[in-house]
């Protein structure tokens, strides 16, 4: 196969709340790195472009009508400079309309180079991509339904679904010691779906933004402005988040430190004591996500997006999760949508549930048959690492482009 020199342009993380969280670098940068392309990463600070995103909002607006062309600047230079010392086959990225105009796209376009955006978040914020795209020789889109919006608005779009990295997410021999876990932000109606299970006293415990201590939440949602705009361009980072900020390398290192299941902050968004605290902890280092998969008889995702249960229509997605899960030897059980079933079988290599009684009739019947929760794991990591991991989504996404044969 014939080796690419990318030049490649990403955050690291997925959430930049998040320190030394490396989501986007396991799951983008090494892959391309694995299968021998010759990658050069930008050398940038990108966070805070990912901190602006909206540019309806006027304080991000402010950010990115000062900042972008810093970025655009900087991003030019280094690629030229790149560019002379050894041809540049490609430009990789993860960009949002932020973080570059087409202008500057269309310029590493004119080097001779192949730009390629990947983007993850059209589901809902299809709107922080919509004038950037077009822009791009192609975008990899991971959300089948948005592929003809893409088209609508002049892009070329290439349907690329979500994977995992085999080379770190991996299942680990370690005793089993949860029956339920989900790690994730709490934000929509995973709330009540963790709730109404601690009440049917279903043993589970939750990691993640916003558990622990209600100020800590990522993105909270005004709900007569939801009503208003069913777009969802009303995010808003809650004031409680600017001191999380500061405070979360502490957060992270105690996890570390202390038993996982020793870590709770006894409170509640009506400042009272919660009942289920010591169910709740802190965001999870990467390293240690990866192990509570190994550590859990059940481990659960949810498919709906933001506050988009509030709506006539929910937005649901295939999500990361979807994937490293299952390629991390998780038994794994999340909200039934349509598109899984191109990826997994459900019943036989992953277990899908429709609401709050279905999730948890299913979690009974699974934890009481051992035999059978063991063979639907077993099948969903041989499904897993056989078909879903990066880099073959970016050898075949390579193939369509005619990069490579």
């Amino acid at each position: 196969m014939k080796q690419l020199r990318i030049f490649y342009a990403a955050d690291h993380t997925a959430n930049p709340y998040i320190p030394d969280s490396k989501i986007w670098y396991n799951n983008l940068f090494l892959p391309l790195v694995d299968l021998g392309h010759d990658v050069v990463p930008f050398q940038y600070d990108l966070t805070p472009h990912f901190l602006n995103l909206d540019p309806s909002n006027p304080r991000h607006n402010q950010f990115i009508q000062e900042n972008r062309p810093k970025l655009e600047r900087e991003l030019m230079a280094q690629i030229i400079e790149a560019h002379k010392e050894k041809p540049i086959d490609m430009f990789f990225s993860y960009f949002y309309s932020a973080c570059a105009r087409p202008e500057a796209i269309r310029a590493i376009a004119d080097l001779g180079i192949v730009t390629v955006n990947w983007y993850c978040n059209a589901s809902y914020q299809f709107h922080l991509i919509e004038e950037l795209a077009p822009a791009y020789d192609y975008c990899l889109v991971p959300e089948k339904y948005r592929l003809d919006d893409y088209l609508r608005i002049g892009a070329n779009p290439i349907y690329s679904q979500e994977a995992a990295n085999p080379n770190i997410y991996r299942p680990h021999n370690i005793p089993r010691d949860f029956n339920v876990t989900f790690v994730g932000q709490k934000y929509g109606e995973r709330e009540s779906y963790i709730r109404y299970l601690l009440d049917q006293n279903v043993d589970i415990h939750v990691w993640g933004l916003g558990w622990s201590n209600p100020e800590e939440s990522l993105l909270s949602m005004d709900n007569s402005s939801q009503k208003r705009h069913n777009n969802l361009r009303s995010w808003r980072v809650s004031k409680g988040f600017r001191k999380f900020f500061k405070r979360t390398k502490s957060l992270t290192n105690s996890i570390k430190k202390n038993s996982l299941k020793e870590i709770h902050t006894p409170v509640t968004n009506i400042g009272r004591i919660d009942k289920y605290a010591d169910r709740f902890h802190p965001p999870l280092p990467d390293e240690e996500l990866i192990r509570i998969y190994s550590r859990s008889n059940i481990s659960l995702g949810f498919s709906t997006v933001g506050n988009t249960h509030l709506q006539d229509s929910p937005i649901k997605q295939i999500r990361l999760r979807d994937f490293e899960a299952p390629m991390s030897g998780a038994f794994y059980m999340v909200e039934y949508m349509e598109d899984l079933e191109e990826f997994f079988i459900p019943g036989k290599e992953i277990v899908c549930y429709h609401d709050e009684q279905d999730l948890t009739d299913k979690i009974k019947y699974y934890l009481a048959h051992n035999r059978e929760r063991e063979g639907i794991r077993q099948a969903g990591y041989k499904r897993a690492i056989s078909e879903h991991t990066w880099q073959l989504r970016f050898t075949n996404a390579f193939r369509i482009m005619g990069l490579i044969s």
